[in-house]
């Protein structure tokens, strides 16, 4: 079931319901390109998410973005009407605490209007890891859900910064993605560094798993990695 987006506004807010999947590839970009838009004029915007089927770690990347990208711009985005097996996955990665959620519209819009947020400070202790993954969804996905469990995360894109990010903060474990494409000599460096550390690939199929299960699963190899 493809995505589908209706919009209309209420008074100064934005509301976008988004029916069918937000999954990795045109879902995302269409959710993102759209949402981007409205924000030329638009600060607050509401993702009606009651006929959401399914979202991916790709998906729900994407809506971390988008989030991040709003509150920095004196903006916000909201959630309301989110399905039980949707919020499960919100709850499961810890990103309950990152989305304001509600029950309703209504409430939705009166929380707007109020200007509660929930973002807040925090301090990550816990061991260094580093992410290295082609794709911005993933990363901005691995980030929060990695630094919500406690880690100290660094993300990165490509494997010559990656190699130096190594170097210069001796991560104590290194959460590699698929597709990296970069020259012969950089991917040895990078291997022969990595050689020195613990690795954890992820699997071509992380990006589209259910976002919950690939997001718990992730957790307890990091955990057994570590301890």
């Amino acid at each position: 079931m493809r995505l589908s987006l209706e919009t209309r506004g209420v008074g100064d807010v934005t509301i976008v319901r988004c029916s069918g999947r937000i999954v990795a590839g045109s879902e995302t970009e269409l959710l993102y390109v759209h949402v981007n838009g409205l924000t030329q004029d638009r600060t607050d915007i509401v993702l009606h998410l009651g006929d959401l089927v399914f979202i991916d770690s790709s998906g729900l990347g994407m809506l971390v973005r988008l989030l991040i990208s709003m509150r920095k711009n004196g903006g916000d985005l909201k959630l309301c009407n989110v399905p039980p097996d949707i919020h499960k996955v919100l709850k499961m990665t810890n990103l309950n605490k990152l989305f304001d959620m509600h029950e309703s519209e209504e409430d939705t819009i009166s929380a707007f209007y109020r200007r509660n947020t929930t973002s807040e400070p925090m301090a990550f202790e816990g061991p260094r890891l580093l992410c290295v993954d082609p794709s911005a969804d993933v990363l901005a996905y691995l980030r929060e859900l990695l630094r919500r469990a406690g880690y100290n995360v660094l993300t990165n894109s490509n494997l010559h910064d990656s190699l130096i990010l190594i170097r210069a903060t001796q991560p104590g474990l290194v959460i590699v993605g698929p597709n990296l494409i970069s020259s012969p000599g950089t991917q040895k460096a990078f291997r022969d560094a990595c050689a020195q550390l613990s690795v954890l690939e992820l699997g071509d199929e992380f990006a589209t798993l259910d976002a919950g299960q690939a997001g718990s699963e992730l957790l307890k190899k990091i955990q057994e990695r570590l301890h």
